[in-house]
């Protein structure tokens, strides 16, 4: 760290070394050249004006940058005895160049693929200190170590493309210092230098003073650096730590390595100066693959301008795909959520119509959508993605109205889910309603009975009671005996206590016990169901199917079956009576369409005449 930016008169300590015994020394270089690839990629289905505005205007810096790599091989003396090493250059420009020019596409919101072209004309520009024009040495040498402050910059914007707090904007600063002021007294005021030409007075003590200065700077860039860097990677998911980490951990190495690479491998391992070079120009040129592919994968997907949404939402209803994923995909964040705003609740609720939850989670930011005035929904986006609000509300403004048609979409079905809930209490109540009932006859009336009953028997039982009336007390008995049968039947035809006491599966076994006709049970729906609505439903779509294949199907057997799977209670009653039901007709039955449908499930019934009955239930468990 100590030597960031020393023996950077040029980018490469080793390669200044080597060229100066032939005819120049090498610097800087670019990056990996992808050029060809750009040209064939595959376009979008649909693009706008000005999408195809932007396509040529790439299509320029794509030839700019051909020309540039172009003169760059042919002012650089590559048929010297380093020639196979200054070709090296171009080569790795060109790398810049289309990663660049890639990234740049896929996401035109975002800056990284402008920083990334920048870098290489960075690299261009310091590689020219090793040609024979005094000028563009003169040039090459003032922009020798640029490259290592746009790689500071590309590791702090990184995977916006800005940079994100005062920290980041003050290192970069001192970055691009570091590497244009305080390289300057070593061009300034060394007659010696690569650069004689730019020399004003011989200063030794000012070129050590500047030396060390600007070692002390870039040893403080790169640590800060790697504190921001290493406090992004803790805040970060698991998901995108994984693009993060190994990218941040090349960057860093790549920036270190350059320009201190020659001190360690020559010294240390003995790795001629021509290698060496070499190292560092290879290391340098995967800087921008590994910046383009960061920014194009993971979480960090292909998006379009904001007229391409405007394109889309002129595209059939057939076609185009929702919402919110042609939003996220222009964006470039498939963590984006849309919320619609429904006034009379106020309150942000999803396509589905359930509340989102107010506040923000860590690195989540949220732009409110208006139109005319009004607030229709809103875009949660994450922040650390796009850098940039104003983009995201400028999407919000394209799709505004289609934002409001899908909010009173979703305004119906927060309504129809609001209603549902309405229609559940009132089940529930009357359930409720039903089991009070029904236990108050248990435990209040049809004990009273049952001590008539006795006391009616003691009376007849006694000694001293004529027999008259001993048989009349004993006729009393008999009575309430009856009455008592009757009452228990009522209790059960309320809310039976074989449902309150053991669940579901209880009640049900007992309704095939009683059954007057040969009846089968298949049952699996493991332990008891939490909600009671669900039970009395369940129990009495089954009394009822039971009910109707007794008194009104005529037949001789029948077969029950109840399941718990994927969320579903599915029952089944099956009869070979005469058939002809129809949901249509009876109380009962339309009873029991009215019970499935308020908890949110389906009703099927086959009873072809002549042919028996087969009622097929199903109730959301889940």
């Amino acid at each position: 760290m100590t030597e960031v930016v020393r023996g950077a008169t040029g980018i490469l300590g080793a390669a200044t070394e080597l060229v100066r015994g032939a005819t120049t020394s090498p610097r800087r270089s670019s990056r990996r050249a992808d050029s060809t690839r750009f040209l064939v990629m595959r376009p979008a289905v649909v693009r706008s004006t000005l999408a195809r505005s932007f396509d040529r205007s790439l299509g320029t810096i794509l030839g700019a940058g051909l020309v540039l790599a172009g003169l760059n091989a042919a002012l650089l003396p590559l048929d010297g005895p380093v020639g196979h090493i200054l070709a090296l250059f171009p080569l790795v420009f060109l790398a810049f160049l289309g990663a660049g020019l890639r990234a740049w596409y896929r996401r035109p919101s975002n800056r990284i693929g402008a920083l990334i072209l920048f870098g290489g004309f960075a690299v261009w520009l310091g590689s020219m200190q090793n040609t024979d024009v005094p000028v563009l040495t003169a040039v090459g040498t003032i922009g020798a170590t640029l490259i290592l402050a746009v790689m500071v910059h590309l590791l702090h914007a990184f995977p916006s493309g800005r940079l994100q707090g005062p920290v980041s904007v003050a290192t970069v600063t001192a970055g691009y210092v570091t590497s244009l002021v305080l390289q300057a007294p070593r061009y300034l005021f060394d007659p010696n230098g690569p650069a004689p030409s730019l020399v004003i007075a011989d200063l030794p003590g000012a070129v050590a003073l500047g030396g060390r200065t600007q070692q002390f700077v870039g040893a403080a860039v790169m640590l800060a650096t790697a504190v921001v860097l290493l406090r992004r990677l803790v805040r970060a998911d698991h998901p995108r730590r994984k693009v993060l980490a190994p990218l941040f951990a090349y960057g860093v190495l790549a920036v270190l390595f350059i320009p201190l690479g020659s001190l360690v491998l020559g010294p240390v391992f003995g790795i001629p100066p021509a290698i060496r070079a070499g190292l560092q120009l290879l290391v340098l040129g995967g800087i921008p693959v590994a910046f383009a592919y960061g920014t194009l994968r993971g979480g960090f997907a292909r998006t379009g301008e904001l007229e391409e949404l405007g394109t889309w939402l002129g595209a059939s209803d057939g076609t185009r795909p929702a919402l919110a994923q042609a939003l996220a995909r222009t964006l470039g964040d498939p963590s984006l959520t849309l919320s619609f705003w429904v006034p009379r609740r106020h309150v942000f609720v999803d396509e589905r119509g359930v509340p989102i939850p107010t506040e923000l989670g860590p690195d989540r930011a949220v732009v409110v959508i208006e139109l005319e005035g009004r607030t229709v929904g809103a875009i949660h986006y994450d922040s650390l993605l796009i850098g940039d609000p104003e983009l995201v509300r400028t999407a919000g403004q394209v799709i505004a109205i289609a934002v409001d048609r899908e909010r009173l979409t979703a305004e119906l079905r927060e309504s129809h889910r609001a209603l549902r809930r309405s229609r559940e209490r009132l089940v529930d109540a009357a359930d409720r309603e039903r089991r009070r009932i029904a236990q108050n006859l248990h435990d209040g009336l049809q004990v009273q009975l049952v001590l008539l009953a006795l006391e009616a028997q003691q009376l007849a039982n006694a000694p001293a009671t004529a027999s008259a009336a001993a048989d009349r007390a004993t006729r009393l008995r008999q009575g309430i005996d009856a009455a008592a049968a009757d009452l228990r039947q009522l209790v059960s035809a309320v809310m039976p206590a074989s449902l309150i006491e053991g669940g579901l599966g209880a009640a049900v076994e007992d309704l095939v016990d009683r059954m007057p006709v040969p009846t089968t049970l298949a049952l699996d729906i493991g332990e008891r169901m939490q909600a009671p609505a669900l039970e009395s439903t369940a129990y009495f779509v089954t009394a009822e199917a039971l009910t109707n294949a007794v008194k009104h199907s005529g037949a001789s057997s029948v077969s029950v079956r109840l399941v718990s799977e994927d969320g579903w209670l599915r029952i089944e009653v099956c009869d070979d009576g005469v058939g002809g039901a129809n949901a249509g007709h009876g109380i009962g039955l339309r009873g029991m369409t009215d019970r499935i449908d308020v908890l949110g499930g389906y009703l099927r019934i086959v009873s072809e005449p002549g042919d028996g009955t087969r009622i097929e239930a199903g109730l959301p468990c889940a």
